[in-house]
């Protein structure tokens, strides 16, 4: 309860300052001159003036508002190192016990950082900004950070607070901690397929003078080179890049004896492989209605450089014409099948017969190719049947499927075997799932038999349609009818031959996506996609490692034939692995080297500048294997609020207003009597 005055005056303010001075002038006169009666009359006059002014006692009841302080926990991955979490848990416990002893104080908690595959870093301070959003700043008493000091979103100043109060930081962890960390200084992010990128790096020893330490090279999870190398000094390393996509690259180094974690001794750098032109060799043994669609096709992709042939004049050809009236050009066969063959992605023989322009002994360079990583397609017709037939040559040893010798001239639909079915080069093609297929009919095949292949479609009466075969480091497909263009045409409404030559193409070009058995993990929103190809009837569950050493096993579900799917929440950022006993992969969440793990040891430097700006402090927790909290004090004004074993709140007078009463002095007859006892007192005076 508050009391006071207040005036509301009758006249104009001028007026009463007007006859305020006139009343003192004359009351001055009188006094000079000791009139009787003087103080008598200065006395009315002057409550004349007050009755004027119209003055009021006042009452206010007001209710005091609580001080605000607010407790920021950090609960970031950071702070399961060590000791940190305990000492959290401690100190909080401290905290609050001092906080409850100071009256009129509300505290609010509010725990920040914890890990959700979004947010880099730490970021307390955002946290401590929506805890007081909705308070005055004129009500916050102060802030404590409860943190290991690895904060980053710190204000460059104390005035972006948002309030004139102190802030302190209890910074857990120790003084004399010891970590190793890999420091990336150059990391490309593309190269070219075929070629090397350079990666700079240096491994860095905090709390420890220069040693060594033995780094480990890994792309895609595969070891590729090891090296000791000197601390704290720049090391350069070539990486080659064997594939389109990404290329995940981990830099790791032996763990520093004693360090805190050995989380941060591994860097990552993701490479996306790009390529540069595939070449296609595609030689058409004579011109017939479906060449066409291999060409169109080919030409249709801007990825794809490509070198057609086709056979117009074989040598046997022999009806009279002049050299020089020929238009032709010879076929260039030592320079493309000696010379130049390694540079080609893909090598396509289409309706092509032993025709004596191809030397025999090139088919053993086109054998040995595949076998070294090359990829070979045989669009077969009836050439393939026939005496020339290319079986009948050296390329036989890398050929899936050997002819009988005859033909099959039926109406048939082609169909997916089951391995089809769970083949990515023919799984889900449009119009599969019906029966009949809803595509048009063939009405051509070579009748084989299929030796190391495996056959993903097939024709009439189960008999191989399309074989698809390893050999080596290479792959080779065999199609063995030539009425694909047929489905280009679109008779009977066509077929999915774009999707089919295109998958067919690209499998043979070793494009990961295509890959049989493969073990795929994407990032999509909070939670990561787990995808595994296999050719298999089942599939094992997948073992996910996350950043932080964490591991969670996932069961996966068949989403259609030959491709298993699961996902788990993605609440790290950084790199995560998984495996299923046969396949790993990796895959990053969020910035290739987050900031939560780039420096892990504790550290009071970061917060201090700041808590001091405010007049508050920090300080660790850690006193000799216990936690010191400091006192908690409660001051009403003072520019420090720290002290060797104190630390001060800046509490508040806030209050909010319940009521108030008003009495005027000079109304009702309080008022007149004391106006008409002036007057009376002076006409008593006079009248002596």
């Amino acid at each position: 309860m508050n009391f006071g005055i207040a005036f509301a005056p009758l006249v104009p303010a001028y007026v009463l300052w007007a006859a305020a001075a006139i009343a003192l002038v004359i009351s001055a006169l009188l006094l000079f001159i000791r009139s009787r009666g003087a103080l008598l009359r200065a006395t009315a006059m002057a409550l004349l003036i007050f009755a004027l002014a119209n003055p009021s006692f006042t009452r206010e009841d007001r209710d005091p508002i609580p001080s605000v302080v607010a407790v920021v926990i950090d609960k970031s991955p950071s702070q399961n190192f060590g000791a940190r979490a305990k000492q959290t848990e401690e100190a909080r416990t401290a905290l609050m016990e001092r906080l409850a002893r100071i009256p009129n104080l509300d505290v609010r908690v509010v725990e920040a950082g914890v890990a959700d595959g979004e947010t880099d870093g730490t970021r307390l301070f955002s946290a401590l900004g929506a805890a007081l959003s909705d308070v005055p700043p004129d009500r916050i008493a102060g802030a404590f950070l409860i943190t290991d000091g690895r904060v980053h979103d710190v204000p460059p100043d104390a005035a972006q607070l948002g309030f004139a109060a102190p802030l302190h930081a209890l910074v857990t962890g120790e003084a004399d901690e010891r970590d190793r960390r890999v420091v990336l200084t150059t990391a490309p992010r593309f190269g070219i397929v075929g070629q090397s990128q350079t990666i700079a790096f240096r491994v860095q020893d905090q709390g420890v003078g220069p040693s060594t330490a033995r780094v480990t090279i890994r792309r895609d999870g595969e070891q590729i080179e090891t090296r000791n190398v000197t601390t704290n000094t720049a090391v350069r390393v070539q990486i080659q890049i064997p594939h389109a996509g990404p290329n995940i690259v981990e830099i790791e180094a032996s763990p520093l004896e004693n360090e805190l974690t050995p989380v941060n001794n591994r860097a990552v750098v993701s490479i996306d492989g790009v390529r540069d032109k595939l070449r296609v060799l595609l030689v058409s043994g004579e011109p017939h209605a479906g060449e066409r669609t291999w060409r169109n096709l080919l030409k249709s992709d801007a990825a794809v450089d490509l070198v057609h042939f086709t056979i117009l004049r074989p040598p046997e050809k022999q009806d009279g014409t002049p050299i020089n009236e020929l238009s032709l050009i010879a076929f260039p066969t030592r320079e493309l099948f000696q010379q130049k063959i390694g540079e080609f992605h893909l090598i396509i023989f289409d309706r092509y017969a032993r025709q004596g322009v191809l030397p025999i002994i090139y088919f053993d360079n086109i054998a040995r190719y595949v076998r070294e990583g090359g990829a070979v397609l045989i669009a077969a017709g009836p050439d393939y049947a026939s005496p020339t037939s290319l079986w009948r040559t050296p390329l036989d040893v890398v050929l899936p499927a050997e002819p009988s010798g005859k033909m099959i001239e039926t109406p048939y639909h082609a169909r997916l075997s089951d391995l089809g079915k769970r083949h990515p080069v023919t799984r889900a093609l449009e119009g599969a799932a019906n029966e009949p297929p809803h595509w048009s009919r063939w009405f051509r095949l070579v009748d084989a038999k299929v030796g190391q292949g495996s056959s993903v479609m097939d024709g009439p009466d189960g008999k191989p349609l399309l074989v698809l075969s390893r050999e080596g480091e290479g792959r080779v497909a065999l199609l063995l009818s030539d009425h694909i263009w047929l489905w280009a045409r679109g008779f009977e409404g066509g077929g999915p031959h774009l999707d089919l030559l295109r998958r067919l193409s690209h499998w043979l070009m070793k494009q990961p996506d295509l890959e049989e058995e493969a073990l795929r993990v994407s990032a999509q929103g909070r939670d990561l996609a787990i995808n595994r190809q296999t050719m298999s009837e089942t599939a094992e569950p997948v073992v996910i490692t996350t950043p932080s050493g964490e591991t969670r096993t996932v069961t996966l579900q068949q989403a259609e034939p030959g491709l298993w799917r699961g996902s788990t929440p993605a609440n790290e950022l950084g790199l995560w692995r998984a495996t299923d006993g046969k396949l790993t992969t990796l895959v990053n969440v969020g910035p290739v080297n987050p900031r939560e793990f780039a420096e892990v040891t504790s550290s009071v430097d970061v917060l201090r500048p700041l808590a001091a700006a405010t007049g508050g402090d920090a300080r660790r927790l850690d006193d000799g294997g216990s936690v010191n909290v400091p006192r908690i004090v409660g001051v009403r004004s003072s520019e420090t609020f720290r002290g060797e074993d104190w630390m001060g709140l800046k509490l508040r007078d806030a209050s909010v207003l319940r009521g108030i009463g008003v009495l005027p002095v000079f109304a009702g007859v309080l008022g007149l009597l004391l106006l008409i006892g002036s007057l009376a007192a002076t006409w008593a005076r006079e009248g002596r």
